[in-house]
């Protein structure tokens, strides 16, 4: 598998991932849809450039995803309750801003 197919793979499988526990956490823990919205919809945008491969989809979704880091880190310094949450949220959001970056830059033509 190359350098580039693996990068892909975490992007991919991060982005999906953490989708995965924002579902459960605002789809479980907090009665609002509105909120799931909120947090969801945005993570729907780049899936299909991110699914064809493109590195200019993989380059600005290293910029959305910061959104989710800072969100991950208020939440683990403000909320006590949802602190192991939060910690997985800033994983996940590291594993997809490193892998989009690398693929941004590995994958240019």
């Amino acid at each position: 598998m190359t350098r580039l197919r693996i990068v892909h793979a975490a992007t991919l499988g991060g982005i999906l991932a953490l989708m995965g526990l924002l579902i459960l956490w605002y789809g479980m823990r907090t009665p609002s849809p509105a909120w799931l919205a909120i947090m969801i919809i945005p993570l729907l945008f780049p899936l299909r450039g991110l699914i064809r491969g493109r590195a200019y989809t993989h380059a600005w979704t290293s910029f959305l995803i910061l959104f989710y880091f800072i969100h991950g880190v208020v939440e683990a310094w403000a909320n006590a309750d949802a602190r192991g949450l939060a910690i997985a949220e800033i994983v996940l959001s590291v594993i997809v801003y490193t892998g989009a970056i690398l693929f941004a830059r590995w994958g240019r033509h």
